[in-house]
């Protein structure tokens, strides 16, 4: 690379640097070109995205949060492909390829990372995914379901209510049939019960074509026919999911365990 002020070639030179990122102060290193007579700086496409993900691997050690190399590592020492811990953990593919190329998770994710890379992987799958394998073309199929149903849509939002109605539906399921709809995990959030990772989600749930996935079997459809009939409308389904101490007794950010759906009060 040469400096564009006409001083000849840059020397490429690795350097720690610090930098506040989400109010935190963080020290990395990075890679640049540097002009040895004026002292410009300059990096390559490829340098600036290994800046960003050394920003944020940065970052998440500071705050406790698994970096992506970490995240890599561990799938990788249990044998795993990208899709089988997706699988696993109850999340898409695109998120872990994320997460791995150093978008920055969230605390909630984080912890159930955590338990699907260290701990016992056989309750994890019942616990947290309700005995089903994740999957969007389901979410988008449920809630399309829902839609018809209550005759008006759900994902125009940011997802607040359309999160809710999936929760209550993949709780009664697997409390009635054993079983979740979709394969969901969901985490307590300040605004009440909503799908695990749900801001990243929530593109992939619109791309998603309900026709791919598998069909709801009757007793399936009367679940989510249930709470619809339950919650009617987007403020009663709200301030029910507010009620239910399974929500209210975990922390927030918690996972909701799927084992708790038999104390569910308002359904």
């Amino acid at each position: 690379m040469r400096c564009p002020s006409g001083h000849g070639p840059m020397e490429l030179k690795r350097q720690t640097r610090t930098t506040t990122f989400r109010g935190v102060e963080l020290r990395y290193e990075a890679e640049s070109y540097v002009c040895p007579v004026c002292g410009l700086e300059a990096a390559t496409v490829e340098q600036t995205a290994r800046m960003q993900r050394a920003i944020a691997d940065a970052y998440r050690r500071k705050v406790g949060l698994l970096t992506g190399e970490e995240i890599r590592r561990g799938r990788e020492r249990l044998g795993w492909p990208q899709e089988e811990l997706a699988r696993r953990a109850g999340v898409g593919i695109a998120s872990v390829k994320r997460w791995e190329g150093g978008l920055i998770q969230s605390r909630a994710m984080d912890n159930l990372l955590r338990r699907t890379l260290e701990g016992d992987h056989s309750p994890i799958e019942a616990k947290y995914s309700g005995n089903r394998t994740f999957s969007v073309a389901r979410v988008k199929l449920v809630l399309k379901t829902f839609e018809r149903l209550l005759r008006r849509k759900l994902l125009r939002d940011r997802g607040l209510y359309a999160g809710k109605y999936l929760f209550y539906a993949d709780m009664l399921a697997f409390r009635g049939l054993g079983q979740s709809l979709t394969g969901a995990s969901y985490a307590r959030l300040p605004h009440g019960p909503q799908l695990n990772n749900y801001v990243e989600l929530l593109d992939e749930i619109r791309r998603a074509e309900e026709a791919e996935a598998e069909p709801l079997s009757e007793e399936e459809f009367r679940v989510i026919q249930r709470v619809a009939m339950t919650f009617p409308t987007n403020r009663s389904i709200y301030q029910a999911s507010h009620r239910e101490p399974v929500v209210e007794d975990t922390p927030i950010g918690g996972i909701i365990p799927y084992t708790e759906a038999q104390n569910l009060r308002e359904i």
